[in-house]
């Protein structure tokens, strides 16, 4: 985000988190869909490899929300992700409930949550690189494709599929509908991390598990 209004972000973050045992192949499918529902809604979102095991989609938008509400679009559009893949895609917090299925975290937008940057080298015995590609390049990636060996030679060739990210920033409104949508049928907030105060609207912050116990 830019440093001179630390309350209104600038990016809305997609976090695709695959759960242990989850193919990449999941993990692309689903930003896939991510692509799709934002071109719906005339957003254009640019992905990345995670470095990892996953993709980040990050979208430039407006900044007249603050992190409250960039978290709630961010919410609305895994909950609309996971209604369209339920097999795959999750956006369940807690861990017992996510199954083998690729979570989107929509935590990564509360306030002071850290992603790694484009282009970081990751602490991996590959090391490999959070890299941007394109929506085409997306379907034929694999993580091993971009390392600190690899990476180089594709900067130095021109390739920077974030390029444009800066020339135009997106409204949240169609997310925010989509969450105001939800909210009317009654799906209230989602957990936050377990470091923030309770928000809200937030039901009890325990694991189901411990929940159905009690």
């Amino acid at each position: 985000m830019r440093r001179w209004d630390l309350g209104h972000p600038d990016e809305l973050r997609v976090d695709l988190d695959p759960q242990p045992g989850v193919s990449f192949a999941a993990v692309k499918a689903v930003a896939l869909a991510v692509h799709e529902l934002l071109a719906e809604m005339s957003i254009v979102g640019y992905p990345k490899t995670s470095g990892s095991r996953g993709v980040h989609v990050n979208v430039r938008i407006l900044t007249q929300w603050d992190f409250t509400e960039v978290r709630r679009a961010a919410l609305a559009l895994a909950r609309e992700i996971e209604r369209r893949m339920p097999d795959i895609a999750t956006s369940k917090w807690w861990k017992e409930e996510r199954g083998d299925r690729v979570f989107l975290d929509y935590n990564q937008n509360a306030r002071d949550r850290t992603v790694a940057s484009a282009y970081s080298v990751r602490p991996n015995p590959r090391a490999m690189v959070s890299c941007p590609v394109t929506w085409e390049e997306l379907p034929d990636v694999e993580l091993q494709d971009f390392t600190i060996d690899t990476v180089p030679t594709r900067v130095h060739a021109g390739i920077d599929p974030d390029a444009p990210i800066d020339e135009r920033a997106f409204s949240l409104e169609p997310l925010l509908e989509l969450a105001a949508r939800d909210e009317r049928e009654g799906l209230g907030d989602a957990p936050w991390p377990p470091s923030f105060p309770k928000a809200p609207g937030e039901a009890r912050r325990v694991q189901p598990s411990r929940k159905k116990k009690a």
